[in-house]
């Protein structure tokens, strides 16, 4: 990415949707030129040698040890881990993964891998089967893992799923040990879990492998931005998982723009998101490398990590933090926490992966004096597609205006992406996207059926959403998300919005629960917050009182200790969908008289399906009775085996 020096001291300003034109009247090509993630990290080392790039800490508390490296050792780092990798074997079409929890070890194996060859990043809360399956598809050559560690089964996972992948030729293990003192270091020795290994990979430590690599690249990046040199998987909680593929020009393309308008090098962001997830891969860290800041790694687990929720704002104080990264679920459990340290270097809350309800944007914002900038990106647009704007309104539920360079249009789409027409200011219809960050489509040429509208190729995000008349962006939901009540389209979010305005609710899930009459029904399933004396009656009150429209109005609430979410802390509304399946099915099956269990899996061709166990076994009754009572429910069911 040639930078000279007036293009690496470029600012815009982004406050309105003239700026964002008046930026684009020189094309893009003309302020910067994409090349590899590498050579951009280069560059900046070169430009800041000795200011601090990454740090990490492996403990939540405000003084526990952390480890900083500079722009010059980061570059020397990545540099040892690609020649590694090169001399395993890896060439630039082949794929280094790594299955890791946050560390300085996790950026490093991200940034070399993309410079040997291509790198997966793989979520290591996943199960056992589902790690075996990306890396599979993927066909990874080298895996980058946890040395086993107490209170953590990620070795026990990779090493079995690697029993399961031929193609895997090593795994080099990563030992958290060297981040703790004695006596812990010593502890750590006697009590770490035994791995049952059983496969042919050679295995190999992370630490001494790299420290015998040179800290000088010994071989030439392939610099063209059209080059993929990552893949990362949207799926893989259920079923089979999609591979995005990402191009190096798209990867540059996140860190540049916000390089630009928001981020410069004295800047210091906290990011508890896990770098498995394209928010934190992209624009947290491709930013931070455009421009010179800091990022800071609190812990491996992020917001899971012990003591990180409870001394956030201490956190906040000893880094001098000026940029938080957040999404919506850690914004509602920091506001159950005092604010008793000094935030005032604080500037700007980023906050995206989902819609953050305006009752908790208030509350946030007055307990914090923060301004919350909310944007929206997904894995297929290499993350960023638009964000309010840092110099300009901040619109409350929108997600703001697309970032320069991104166009956004919502179209009335067929279902084979033909392009019916183009919808009016504030229509709503799907929101399609086309930019230098738009991904060239999945690994899986069948899963790229359909997912460009018409012969500009837009991408078809599946969100529905509308585009106001100062050229703001509000989703509105997602296609598959939407209640469909007797043909009444319902919006999950109308509902969250209003459960979530309840003081006592930290947070709410809606979705559709099965129903013979309308083939679904609105449900939610809400977290209270700490100390919360609100009962199913107030609740069921409230969401009457707030939701004004009535086919709207929950037919079943339930109050749950804490809601299922993704390592980035999204509700996770495919457990949710589970249990209103499970619910449901059990109790109609309990009116007829049959006794059985049910279980809900996900079935590759038809979603989430009822696995139906007849506690007499096979053939205790006729399958046609089963069908009289489950027939009349959109959802699938089949007998177990």
């Amino acid at each position: 990415m040639a930078m000279d020096g007036a293009a690496a001291k470029e600012r815009w300003h982004l406050g309105t949707l003239e700026d964002k034109q008046r930026i684009e009247e020189m094309p893009a090509e003309q302020r910067w030129q994409p090349s590899s993630v590498h050579r951009m990290l280069a560059e900046t080392a070169e430009r800041f040698p000795d200011r601090p790039a990454l740090s990490f800490q492996l403990k939540g508390g405000p003084k526990d040890a952390a480890e900083t490296v500079s722009y010059r050792e980061l570059l020397a780092e990545v540099n040892r881990t690609a020649n590694l990798f090169r001399h395993l074997g890896v060439g630039e079409n082949d794929t280094v993964a790594y299955v890791m929890p946050n560390a300085n070890e996790t950026v490093f194996a991200l940034l070399g891998g993309m410079a040997a060859g291509k790198v997966c990043p793989v979520n290591p809360l996943l199960e056992q089967g589902q790690i075996a399956g990306i890396l599979r598809e993927t066909g990874v050559k080298v895996v980058v893992t946890l040395k086993a560690f107490p209170k953590t089964d990620i070795a026990q996972k990779v090493h079995g799923a690697v029993r399961e992948v031929p193609s895997v030729e090593a795994v080099i293990e990563v030992d958290l040990k060297r981040y703790l003192k004695p006596p812990l270091s010593w502890i750590v020795s006697f009590i770490r879990p035994k791995i049952d290994i059983r496969h042919n990979a050679d295995i190999l430590d992370f630490e001494d492998a790299r420290r015998r690599e040179s800290p000088v690249l010994d071989f030439e990046v392939n610099d063209d931005p059209a080059r993929i040199a990552a893949t990362f998987h949207t799926g893989g909680t259920t079923g089979s998982p999609k591979i995005a593929r990402h191009a190096q020009g798209g990867m540059i393309y996140n860190g540049i723009v916000p390089s630009r308008g928001l981020i410069d090098e004295t800047d210091v962001l906290l990011c508890p998101l896990p770098m498995f997830h394209v928010l934190a891969a992209y624009p947290v860290l491709m930013s931070t490398i455009a421009s010179g800041a800091h990022v800071v790694l609190p812990t491996p687990a992020g917001y899971r990590g012990d003591g990180v929720m409870d001394n956030f704002w201490a956190l906040i104080e000893r880094w001098g933090v000026s940029f938080m990264v957040m999404v919506p679920t850690a914004a509602s459990a920091l506001m159950q926490r005092k604010i008793e340290h000094d935030v005032s270097s604080l500037k700007y809350a980023l906050c995206g992966s989902a819609p953050l309800p305006q009752e908790l944007f208030r509350r946030f914002e007055e307990a914090t004096g923060v301004r919350i900038l909310e944007g929206y990106g997904m894995t297929e647009a290499t993350c960023l597609v638009s964000i309010n704007p840092p110099h300009g309104e901040r619109k409350i539920g929108s997600v703001g205006l697309p970032i320069p360079y991104t166009d956004v249009k919502i179209f009335d789409c067929g279902p084979d992406g033909d392009i019916k027409r183009e919808c009016g200011v504030d229509e709503v219809g799907e929101i399609c996207v086309r930019s230098p960050g738009v991904f060239p489509g999945y690994a899986e040429e069948a899963k790229n059926r359909n997912l460009f509208a018409g012969p500009d190729k837009y991408l078809r995000t599946g969100d529905l959403g509308r585009i106001d008349a100062d050229g703001y962006v509000w989703i509105t939901g997602r296609a598959k998300d939407l209640i469909i009540r007797g043909g009444h389209n319902i919006d999950p979010a109308v509902i969250e919005e209003a459960m979530c305005a309840h003081p006592d609710v930290a947070f709410a899930g809606a979705i559709g629960q099965p129903d013979v009459h309308s083939g679904e029904v609105p449900a939610v399933y809400v977290e209270l917050t700490d100390g919360a004396t609100v009962d199913h009656d107030g609740l069921m009150a409230h969401a009457r009182e707030k939701i004004t429209e009535k086919a709207a109005v929950p037919k079943y609430i339930e109050v749950m200790g804490e809601l299922p979410k993704t390592a980035v802390g999204k509700v996770f509304k495919p457990d949710l969908r589970r249990a209103a399946i499970t619910r449901i099915y059990e109790k109609a099956l309990e009116e007829a008289g049959i006794r059985a269990g049910v279980a809900v899996v996900e079935d590759k061709k038809l979603g989430l399906t009822a696995e139906i166990s007849l506690q007499g076994g096979p053939g205790t009754i006729e399958e046609a009775e089963l069908e009289k009572v489950l027939g009349s429910f959109a959802r699938p069911w089949r007998l177990a085996e």
